[in-house]
């Protein structure tokens, strides 16, 4: 019986070709998006639960509020870890991590420029499960200046991982480090992303204040995060109090597994993901899909009208409703297996365009092919008989006199069943196309929008060596010397990388020094940066060179004025920390306007510029002429080298700075539009298979119209105005979702567009003008039809 039901199948597939294929390739088409996304979203899933102890390692983060001001961190500072591991039992390791351990690395005559290396203590392969290829994990970063590397990183210095343990390499500042060990290259969905690790020295400290590093621990087993997370306020009161004064403090204990997708503090180590990514992915995987079953069950209900003698004549002939309900679903099913194959092929071929789109490396067999293959057997089955049900019951439930007459009256609920799906498909459709014309134009203000400098043709680059750094004014002056160089200032930082740090400081409030301290963003810049960048200057003065200013003297943005409510903002006092217990106090000199340092997810905070000490002078910007970038980069290296023979210089332009923060959204709206694309591509043809379905049952009525004398532009809007009140109905359902949801989405950003009611109308236009095409080529099909033969139709 089964061999006869796919015999059968075939058959009418084959028959039917027009038909069948555009429910093979509609359904295809949606399986290998929805294969594609679901992939993505398996993979952000899986952040950091390869670790053999995911379950109980924590992250220590912490949030601060106090009049005037906020801190959502999460780094820690260096003395966290020791006293969480001494105070509570229920702590059973502690690891600490610092991200700034990267540099020129020198291996006889090998050099390579290595940005992502971090130092950690001993005790981080204790607590986290990079496996070793090669050295003892136990003692790998027991001692100071070690490095555990890569392989990867092994291979491009040594040749081979098996030759890299014993060997010595050196950073840019001639300091040596022995590799003690190889081990393989860090997984993709490990947020902590890095080619080696150097040993931090065991008693490494510094002020509760500096929050540069970030402290993770691994709990005893059985130790409920949450209940120790409630008995961390009396950490506050006995160790930071003293030093950050009256504020409300909370720390908190992030699972590890949740940081990638659920923590969005400052100065994560590495950029994550969101949740709001992974629902919108899911939602549009579940929207595709549905859109492509839609399509199916409108397709295939078109060609019920053609079967209904058919039908008739199994039933008077004697097959049961179980029978035919059985042929149609074997049809369903087989058409379902042809899609799953199509989108099989799809889904690989175009894999590499979503792999470059979502900023991945996935393949279709990264959980095994058995996996895979059983995943896509279960999805189709499921699939066929979810969009083959209604089909089925539909043509089995004929009455054999109607069937055998060809009179499908009776089921005109059927047309409003297709008629609400349609309506589903163009909700999704317009939805989908608004959030997608929303994001574009929020990309095009944080792009265009005036940062309170200017940053074209604005170049950063890193000095490693030491010795550079004490010429620094030698190497400004030669650079100034050509004309393709404008302007030269140097800093402790690229601005644009969201990594600029806090600190807490003491104000002068009524000519008395505040008891604590207010956390503001620290920067540090000589006399020229204001120039450079062509930043304002509000009142005062700018720094000078005097000796005086380099430790006596600040500059403050229009923002830390405000919040600290003074009117005149020009000899007020500012104490800081000079390390754990030293203080100094400097004079505010002068106010500049408020510029970004951050993206613009993050509001402008208070800052405090200072000049920089020697060492700290280790990023130059150079403002270069207008077209004449490739001139200006060698120039700019010949320069260097000069001074520095052996540095290998990276350039960084501040405009790309800043274009790296929005990555991750701007990889969100490619996805969004291409997806939408698909998903008004796969809507139209549900659409056309109604207008086919409409044009069908109205045949006869098309007949005596014209034979009235109907024209043919009469017809078409007879047949085309019900669809478009389909697409305006969904235009009304869709606007206020569309609405809501990048209402949620641009809360990620401090700056944002307002969302206009054109944006709706504008999407809802197109929907409309899609629908009219595609409606149009049934209509003018059915009003051209011969009269004679409509009429001869029932």
């Amino acid at each position: 019986m089964l061999q006869s039901y796919i015999k059968i199948a075939f058959r009418k597939l084959w028959k039917n070709r027009l038909f069948s294929a555009l429910n093979i390739v509609g359904m295809g088409v949606g399986m290998a998006a929805v294969g594609l996304m679901s992939l993505y979203i398996i993979h952000e899933l899986s952040y950091d639960r390869f670790h053999a102890n995911a379950d109980r390692i924590v992250r220590v983060v912490h949030y601060a509020n106090w009049p005037g001001g906020n801190l959502q961190l999460a780094p820690t500072s260096a003395p966290y870890a020791a006293a969480l591991k001494n105070d509570y039992p229920d702590v059973e390791k502690t690891v600490r991590i610092q991200p700034e351990g990267g540099g020129q690395i020198t291996y006889k005559d090998e050099k390579l420029t290595v940005d992502d290396i971090m130092f950690a203590d001993q005790s981080v392969f204790d607590v986290f499960s990079f496996p070793f290829l090669y050295g003892d994990p136990a003692t790998a970063l027991a001692q100071p200046q070690c490095i555990v590397i890569t392989k990867n990183l092994a291979e491009k210095l040594f040749g081979s991982a098996a030759n890299a343990v014993g060997q010595t390499v050196e950073f840019s500042n001639h300091f040596p480090n022995r590799v003690t060990g190889v081990i393989d290259n860090v997984p993709t969905t490990s947020h902590l992303q890095f080619s080696a690790l150097r040993s931090l020295p065991a008693n490494y400290t510094n002020g509760w204040q500096n929050f540069e590093l970030y402290t993770y621990l691994l709990l005893t087993k059985g130790t409920n995060p949450k209940a120790l997370e409630a008995k961390l306020p009396g950490f506050f009161e006995k160790y930071i109090k003293k030093e950050m004064g009256d504020v409300t403090y909370r720390m908190e204990l992030q699972p590890l597994t949740s940081i990638h997708l659920q923590s969005h503090l400052d100065y994560e180590i590495s950029p994550n993901g969101t949740l709001s990514t992974i629902y919108t992915f899911a939602v549009v995987a579940f929207l595709i899909l549905l859109i492509a079953g839609i399509n199916y069950v409108n397709l295939y209900t078109v060609r019920a009208i053609a079967r209904t003698r058919e039908v008739g004549v199994r039933k008077a002939i004697g097959s049961r409703r179980g029978q035919l309900i059985s042929q149609f679903l074997t049809e369903s099913m087989l058409m379902a297996f042809l899609a799953g194959s199509v989108g099989m092929v799809l889904a690989t071929l175009f894999l590499p365009l979503f792999n470059e789109l979502a900023g991945k490396n996935l393949l279709i067999s990264e959980y095994g092919l058995l996996t895979t293959a059983t995943t896509l057997a279960g999805f189709t089955v499921l699939l066929g008989l979810a969009s083959g049900l209604y089909p089925a019951l539909l043509l089995s439930d004929f009455r054999p006199v109607m069937a055998l007459k060809g009179r499908l009256a009776a089921y005109s609920t059927g047309g409003q069943f297709q008629q609400a799906l349609v309506v589903f498909q163009f909700v999704a459709a317009v939805a989908l196309i608004s959030c997608s014309w929303v994001i574009y134009r929020q990309m095009g203000y944080v792009t265009t929008k005036n940062l309170g400098f200017n940053k074209e043709q604005v170049l950063t680059f890193h000095l490693d060596g030491d010795s550079v750094r004490t010429q620094i004014q030698a190497l400004k002056n030669e650079l100034r010397k050509s004309p393709l160089i404008e302007d030269v200032a140097a800093a402790s930082n690229p601005i644009g990388n969201n990594n600029i740090g806090t600190n807490g400081m003491f104000f002068e409030q009524n000519g008395v020094m505040s008891a604590s301290t207010q956390l503001v963003q620290t920067f540090s810049v000589d006399a020229d940066y204001l120039g450079t960048l062509q930043v304002k200057l509000v009142k005062g003065r700018n720094f000078t060179d005097a000796v005086s200013d380099r430790m006596g003297a600040v500059l403050v943005n229009e923002s830390l004025v405000k919040q600290m409510g003074w009117k005149e903002p020009i000899g007020r006092r500012v104490k800081y920390y000079l390390g754990k217990d030293q203080t100094a106090e400097a004079q505010v000199v002068g106010v500049v306007s408020d510029f970004h340092t951050y993206s613009l997810q993050h509001k402008i905070e208070p800052m405090v510029l200072q000049m920089p000490a020697p060492w700290e002078r280790d990023n130059l910007y150079v403002r270069i002429q207008p077209a004449k970038t490739a001139e200006a980069l060698a120039y700019i290296k010949a320069v260097y080298r000069t001074f520095d023979p052996s540095a290998e210089v990276t350039f960084h332009f501040l405009d790309e700075n800043f274009s790296q923060q929005y990555k991750a959204e701007q990889k969100q709206g490619q996805v969004l539009l291409t997806f939408t694309v698909l998903a008004i591509l796969i809507s139209c043809l549900g659409l056309f298979g109604l207008a086919a379905y409409a044009a069908e049952v109205r045949t006869k009525e098309i007949g005596v119209r014209k034979v009235l004398g109907a024209s043919v532009a009469s017809i078409v809007t007879l047949l085309s105005k019900d669809f478009l009140k389909l697409v305006l109905i969904a235009i009304i359902i869709a606007a206020p979702l569309a609405w809501y949801a990048m209402n949620k989405w641009l809360e990620s950003f401090a700056y944002k567009i307002d969302i206009e009611w054109w944006v709706f109308a504008l999407s809802g236009t197109l929907a409309v003008t899609i629908a009219l095409i595609t409606v149009s080529f049934q209509s003018v099909k059915a009003a051209l039809m011969n009269p004679v033969k409509s009429l001869r139709s029932e």
